[in-house]
């Protein structure tokens, strides 16, 4: 079991680092490489639409769908982390109000209370929490959604587009958010270069993090991923209109990041979906020098 408590983004990026795990992801050598197909029969993944992205090379491994544009759910808090952090209001402070524990979900924030952004984030991306991330919203000082539609359109995103920071549905028929997979793995590639400590985060099982005024502990929602070998990091999305989302950062070996994003599955099967995945390609990519 893994408890990361009191770590910070910018400390964590340090260590990532200082330690070297992500040269080869920004090695210009790298770009130039060119990866086999992966073969896999689309029937055996449950998703409706899947991928398996080289951020190394931009270059699409497998698809099922890639380009479909289907509900995000949770894989938005990725977005909203983004745009809030690309802001630089990375040391803010929030004060917890009523309209940020609407959401639904409750991770045990309190009105009234002052948190570091940055635990803010965590416990977004980590346990998934709604009223964490409408509470780190905030920051910004005005309507994130904006924000995150502009960095939508810088990215390149074309299927992509949010209503809101959490991802929840609006109402029995309008989902909170739009992308297609390919959409999410390059979003995904592009936060784990950009802020490779806080999404390293979420491949630990528990974290804690702490208000001027208590202690929370909370669980990886991708717990049953964690046991994949070179599992970097990981963010899962569910609701009733998306059904089952995850997008999963691999190294299938040594210094060779795969993004894995699968959308349209189901509460477990997005699991296994990215597990049959990771494991095709590891199959494909360990055969090559």
């Amino acid at each position: 079991m893994y408890l990361l408590a009191g770590a910070s983004i910018a400390s964590a990026i340090f260590l990532t680092t200082l330690y070297g795990l992500y040269a080869p992801f920004h090695s210009q050598e790298a770009v130039a490489v060119t990866a086999p197909h992966i073969e896999l029969d689309p029937a055996l993944i449950t998703a409706k639409a899947a991928i398996i992205f080289d951020p190394n090379s931009g270059q699409i491994l497998f698809e099922k769908n890639a380009h479909a544009q289907l509900p995000l759910a949770s894989l938005t808090k990725l977005m909203s982390a983004d745009a809030i952090l690309s802001s630089g209001v990375e040391n803010a402070v929030v004060s917890i109000s009523v309209e940020n524990l609407k959401p639904e979900g409750d991770s045990g924030l309190r009105v009234g209370e002052n948190w570091k952004l940055e635990d803010l984030l965590m416990l977004g991306l980590v346990a998934s929490s709604n009223d964490a991330m409408a509470a780190a919203a905030n920051a910004l000082g005005g309507d994130v959604t904006q924000r995150m539609n502009m960095r939508a359109q810088e990215l390149g995103l074309s299927q992509t587009h949010f209503s809101n920071a959490t991802g929840l549905d609006l109402d029995l028929e309008i989902a909170g958010a739009y992308g297609s997979a390919y959409d999410v793995a390059k979003l995904a590639a592009n936060f784990l270069r950009s802020y490779p400590g806080l999404f390293e985060t979420t491949a630990h099982q528990r974290i804690g993090v702490s208000s001027n005024s208590q202690y929370i502990e909370a669980t990886s929602t991708a717990a049953p991923l964690l046991d994949i070998p070179g599992l970097i990091a990981a963010k899962t999305g569910y609701t009733d209109l998306a059904g089952g989302n995850l997008v999963a950062a691999v190294d299938v070996k040594l210094g060779r990041p795969l993004i894995i994003a699968v959308l349209g599955s189901t509460r477990q099967a997005r699991f296994l979906d990215v597990k049959t995945l990771v494991h095709a390609a590891r199959a494909t990519l360990l055969e090559q020098p």
